[in-house]
Parts: structure tokens; C-alpha cells; sequence
């Protein structure tokens, strides 16, 4: 079994390459920094490769999966798109560039993985596509508009992929990660409600894959809490996140 990951020199990426290899797969690491990638290829179990890559790079990510597949043998049985980046935004602070950054990184960056192996996958009428989306694309969340914005099209997309793709023999899951500890979270400001281990959370996620769920959403009580919050009306949801728009934020700091 072989699988690649982007976003895989840290964090969930990290984290699940680690625990995907424990599980026996053989695994190809693409991120932007190679040192990382070639430390964490070095301390799995099972066949690997690092790919040095930026994902908003549509010909690059294409010779990474080749190149890839030419080191463990085949084409990829598992692709997951994790590379992300989240910047704090506020509508009356709104920075291009930031969204820029989030919508070519977080989307495209998926869109360009999966143009990269699915055509193999119908071909082969097998394999599995994974995006690592997030609850806060559930909702519109203040302080993250474009982060939120950039998660909840990549759930649609996953959605109707999921859908069209089932007739090819090709299955596609969406996961929606609350908050974990990361790179990305760790320079958060606030209080981050039923905040998980990232070992704790890629177990989460290996778990569902095997069980070839559509959406793996974690950690449950958060997941109810959000799916709760899109049944609230609009004047309600406006009145309840008002105080988090006023919250002090960094904007213009883009992590990645």
C-alpha cells in the first residue's frame, strides 16, 4: 500500500505519515522543506521518499507524484491533501495577499494533488483521496474568514467529488479537524476548546480510513457544537459571534 502526503514536514501530516507507516504503508512525504522531510523519512518503519514541493505549483506536484511512484513501485493507493496555512483575517483589515496565500495553498493546492493521481485511480478503478478540511468550514467564523471560506470549498468540492467518483471505484473523504496541536494552532491567542494531541488525532484519521468513512470529523464534541451551529439562524449566529469580531488579531502574518 502506498501513499502520498502534502503538508507532511509537520503536524497532522507529520503525525500521520508516522502513524500510516505503523499501520504498513509506504509512504512519500511532499512538502517545501526537504531537511524535514528527509528527518521524518529516516524514522519510518516502512518504504518511503521525500519530495521536496510546493503545492500551489500544479508541474511540480505532478513530477513529485511520478517521481514518487517510481521509488515505491507504483502508483499511490492513498493521496491526502494536508498542506495548509492559516492567516487571522477581519473584513475591515482585509489583506489580499493573506487570501491569496490561504486560497492558492489550502484549495489549489488540493486541486492540484488530486489532478495529479485521480486520473490513475480511474484508471485502475481504485485508490482513495483524502482532504484535510476543518469544522471551521462549517460555518463562517470571525477572525477566519478566508481560512473558513477556503475550508468550506473544499468540502463541497470533496463532497460532489465523492459522489461522482464512486461509479470508477475511486472513494473520497473529507476530514474535519477541530482544533489540534500544531504549528498552526500554537500561536493561537484564544482559548481553543477540546484542543487534541496531534498523535491522538492522526490515530483518528488512520482509523476512519480504514473504515472507508465519507467525513471523519473530530473531536465529537466539537463536531456536535458545530453541526448544531449551522441550524441557527443567521440573526442569532450574528448576535452569539459579535464579541469574537471584536477580538484583537494579527493580520498580515501569514503561517505556513
Amino acid at each position: 500500500m502506498r501513499a502520498i502526503i502534502t503538508g507532511a514536514s509537520s503536524g497532522i501530516g507529520a503525525a500521520l505519515a508516522r502513524e500510516l507507516a505503523r499501520r504498513g504503508w509506504d509512504i512519500a512525504l511532499l512538502a517545501r522543506r526537504g531537511d524535514l522531510l528527509e528527518a521524518i523519512s529516516k524514522e519510518l518503519p516502512t518504504k518511503s521518499i521525500a519530495l521536496p514541493c510546493d503545492v500551489t505549483d500544479a508541474n511540480a506536484v505532478r513530477d513529485a507524484v511520478r517521481q514518487g511512484e517510481t521509488a515505491l513501485g507504483g502508483p499511490f493507493d492513498l493521496a491526502i491533501a494536508n498542506a495548509g496555512v492559516g492567516v487571522p483575517s477581519h473584513a475591515a483589515k482585509f489583506v489580499l495577499a493573506d487570501a491569496e496565500l490561504m486560497t492558492k495553498v489550502n484549495l489549489l493546492g488540493m486541486f492540484n494533488l488530486f489532478d495529479a493521481v485521480i486520473p490513475s485511480m480511474i484508471e485502475r478503478r481504485a485508490g482513495r483521496f483524502m482532504g484535510i478540511a476543518s469544522m471551521a468550514g462549517l460555518r463562517g467564523l470571525p477572525t477566519s474568514s478566508v481560512y473558513s471560506a477556503t475550508k468550506a470549498a473544499m468540502q463541497s468540492f470533496l463532497e460532489a467529488s465523492r459522489v461522482e467518483l464512486r461509479p470508477y471505484g475511486v472513494g473520497v473523504t473529507t476530514v474535519n479537524p477541530g482544533f489540534v496541536i500544531t504549528p498552526m494552532t500554537e500561536k493561537n491567542r484564544f482559548k481553543m476548546p477540546f484542543l487534541m494531541k496531534v498523535d491522538d488525532a492522526a490515530r483518528v484519521i488512520a482509523d476512519g480510513l480504514e473504515r472507508g468513512k465519507r467525513v471523519v470529523e473530530f473531536p465529537r464534541p466539537m463536531s456536535l457544537i458545530m453541526r448544531l451551529a449551522r441550524l441557527i439562524p443567521d440573526a442569532i449566529w450574528d448576535r452569539a459571534t459579535m464579541p469574537y469580531a471584536r477580538r484583537k488579531i494579527d493580520v498580515g502574518k501569514a503561517r505556513r
